[in-house]
């Protein structure tokens, strides 16, 4: 892929980001960081950063690049994935999506299965909005951070996330946009079960939330997979698979089994805790946890990497439906 392909790709990825017209200045700070991680000069990922924003480049601009029919069926699925990111699709999405499927030439027939299983891994992680959460069960004070006996053992509980985690990193071997973002949903589905495990039975909203209390941007982090992904040659719906730039893809799944599991001992501190750590001590858990989390992804590669040899992302369908 070249340079201009590659930079289309990532300016259509970014317009699907914005395309809703509802994301704050943390997430934009978010996904700018991520653009500034990638250094090809020929990318210039930056200055495209700006221009998007800024309404500088047209959509048509980037279509154009795009000749081949692979190229351009990965670019409507990478923008549908990251409009779906956060939730379905709103009106402002679907009409840039019906310009991008245009200008790409897509008859709406070859999009459909792509709109409902984006859809169903939307759907089937978490309940939508219901309404308000129940009060906290308690007072007490939340357990220190790292602190030794801070948390009653729970095996079950540890295995849940662990599993997740290691979910989470096999996901991210898989060549396909779809796989990277079916790693949102799973989030949420960890999150919903950690809340029901301590009697709070949570909504996408609140979820959506406590992610976004964490410092976890659910679109940037799909643009992150994506774009990592995309820089090292391995995304793909057919070309591919595991065997080809492993090493690469290792980058990804270390921060897909960090993120997961940072996210799961984090909702487990705030539930077993009555739900009172403030906004900045969840930012501060996390980024404490998230660090211990990439002390033990080498440890699980093995795992990770066995798991991603059966895995779909129709099975991860089933899972999020509790199936």
């Amino acid at each position: 892929m070249t340079d201009a392909e590659q930079r289309s790709l990532l300016g259509i990825c970014l317009m699907a980001a914005f395309a809703d017209g509802t994301k704050n200045d943390l997430e934009r700070d978010q996904v700018r960081q991520i653009v500034e991680g990638f250094k090809n000069p020929g990318l210039n990922a930056l200055a495209l950063y700006r221009e998007v924003l800024l309404r500088q480049v047209t959509l048509e601009q980037f279509t154009a690049a795009l000749t081949t029919p692979a190229h351009r069926a990965l670019a409507y699925e990478m923008a549908l994935g990251v409009c779906e990111a956060d939730n379905l699709l709103n009106d402002a999405e679907k009409t840039f999506l019906a310009q991008l499927r245009a200008g790409l030439g897509l008859a709406s027939g070859e999009v459909a299965s792509l709109h409902q299983q984006a859809d169903d891994l939307v759907s089937a992680a978490v309940p939508p909005v219901l309404g308000s959460v129940p009060a906290a069960r308690g007072t007490q004070s939340p357990p220190a951070l790292g602190a030794p006996g801070a948390l009653a053992a729970d095996p079950e509980l540890d295995s849940t996330i662990l599993n997740h985690a290691i979910l989470a990193g096999a996901l991210e071997l898989l060549p396909s946009s779809m796989a990277t973002m079916a790693i949102i949903p799973l989030q949420m589905r960890l999150v919903y079960r950690v809340g029901q495990k301590f009697g709070v039975e949570l909504d996408r909203g609140h979820i959506g939330e406590f992610l976004a209390a964490a410092g976890i941007g659910m679109t940037s982090q799909v643009i992150e997979g994506y774009a990592t992904k995309l820089m090292k040659g391995l995304l793909g719906t057919v070309a591919g698979g595991l065997g080809r730039g492993l090493a690469g893809a290792l980058t990804g799944t270390a921060m897909s089994f960090a993120t997961t599991y940072a996210l799961g001992q984090l909702a487990r501190r705030y539930y077993a805790g009555g739900r009172s750590l403030s906004g900045m001590q969840m930012r501060e858990s996390f980024e404490s946890l998230l660090g211990q989390a990439r002390g033990l992804q080498q440890q699980y590669l093995p795992q990770i990497q066995e798991r991603s040899r059966s895995l779909n992302v129709a099975e991860v369908v089933r899972m999020a439906r509790g199936k």
